[in-house]
C-alpha cells in the first residue's frame, strides 16, 4: 500500500494525539478514583465534572510544549492533569447560578443542577485542593521545581488570574468597555492559565531564558484567540453548553460583529503558530493540534 507523505504526517499526528489524550484520560480516573460510598456526592461530582468529555487542550499542550522542549518521563503528565483539574473546578463555579447559571456543560446538566449548589460549591474546592496536592507530590521533581509550580499555578488561579478575570466579566461585562478592558478580561479569563501552562512546560523541561519569553507571548495569543472562539460559539447549538449567554455583556463580538472578530481570531492564531515556530524547528504537532481545536472557526458562517 502506498502513501503519499502528508499522509503519514496525518496518521502519525492523529495516532500521538490519541496516545497522548489517552494517557491524560486514564490518569485523571485514577487521581479521581470512585468512592465506595455511593453517598459521596462530592466525590461523584468531581468525577462528573472532570471527566466529561471535553478537549482536554491545556492538559495536551502543556505534554506537547514539554515533549518539544525535551522533557521525558511522566512530570508533564500529571502537570497537565492538575491543571484539567483546575479548569474543571472554574467550569463548575462560572456555571452556579451567582455567576453565568448556566444549565448545560459538555452536553450534560452542569453540577449545581444535578447535585445541588452546596455541593458545586464544595467540588470546587476538592478539585482545585487536589490540583495542587498532585502538583505537591510530583516525586520525579526538585522540592524548589514543586515549589515554583505550586506558585504559577496559584498566581493563574488567584486574585491577578481565573479569579479577577471572572469578577471583570461578571461585574463589567455589563457596561461599555473600550476594547483594551475587554482583551484584559478576556487574558485574565483565559491567558494567564495559558500562560501557566507554557510556564510548567519549561520548568521542567530546564530550557533557555529566552524560550520562557517566547512562549508567553504565544500563550497571550492562544489566549486572546481562544476567548473570541469561546465568544463566536456563544449561539452554536451543538458547543455542549448553553446558547446566548453572553446577550448583553460587551464582547468583541457585540462590538465588533462576528465577521471582524473571525478576522481577529485568525490574527491571534497566526501570530501564536509564529512565536511556536520560533522555539520549535518542528511545531508541526503543536500546529496541527491547534488547527483542530479551532477547526469550526473556519467553517463559514
Amino acid at each position: 500500500m502506498t502513501m503519499d507523505s502528508g499522509a503519514i504526517v496525518n496518521v502519525g499526528f492523529t495516532e500521538r494525539l490519541a496516545q497522548v489524550r489517552a494517557s491524560i484520560e486514564k490518569r485523571l480516573d485514577e487521581l479521581l478514583s470512585e468512592s465506595p460510598n455511593e453517598r459521596d456526592l462530592v466525590a461523584l461530582a468531581m468525577r462528573e465534572s472532570t471527566l466529561a468529555p471535553g478537549k482536554r487542550l491545556r492538559p495536551i499542550l502543556l505534554i506537547l510544549i514539554a515533549e518539544g522542549l525535551g522533557h521525558e518521563g511522566t512530570c508533564a503528565l500529571d502537570l497537565g492533569c492538575a491543571v484539567e483539574l483546575i479548569h474543571a473546578a472554574s467550569l463548575v463555579l462560572d456555571d452556579m447560578p451567582c455567576m453565568d447559571n448556566a444549565s448545560l456543560r459538555r452536553g450534560r446538566p452542569t453540577v449545581h443542577l444535578k447535585f445541588g449548589e452546596d455541593v458545586a460549591i464544595l467540588t470546587a474546592v476538592a478539585l482545585l485542593s487536589r490540583a495542587f496536592g498532585v502538583i505537591a507530590s510530583i516525586r520525579e521533581l526538585s522540592p524548589a521545581i514543586r515549589i515554583q509550580l505550586v506558585e504559577l499555578a496559584a498566581n493563574a488561579v488567584g486574585v491577578q488570574g481565573l479569579v479577577r478575570g471572572q469578577l471583570q466579566d461578571l461585574r463589567d461585562g455589563q457596561h461599555p468597555r473600550s476594547p483594551e478592558q475587554i482583551a484584559l478580561t478576556n487574558n485574565l479569563k483565559t491567558g494567564v492559565l495559558f500562560g501557566a501552562i507554557v510556564d510548567m512546560a519549561w520548568l521542567i523541561s530546564n530550557s533557555e531564558e529566552r524560550v520562557r519569553s517566547i512562549l508567553q507571548r504565544f500563550a497571550i495569543e492562544l489566549g486572546q484567540a481562544f476567548q473570541l472562539y469561546d465568544d463566536l460559539c456563544d449561539s452554536c447549538p451543538d458547543s455542549g453548553k448553553d446558547q446566548g449567554k453572553d446577550l448583553g455583556k460587551s464582547t468583541f463580538v457585540s462590538t465588533y460583529g462576528v465577521e471582524k472578530v473571525r478576522e481577529q481570531l485568525f490574527t491571534h492564531i497566526s501570530n501564536a503558530e509564529r512565536n511556536l515556530r520560533q522555539v520549535f524547528n518542528d511545531a508541526d504537532m503543536i500546529a496541527g493540534f491547534m488547527a483542530m481545536v479551532f477547526k469550526k472557526a473556519t467553517i463559514p458562517a
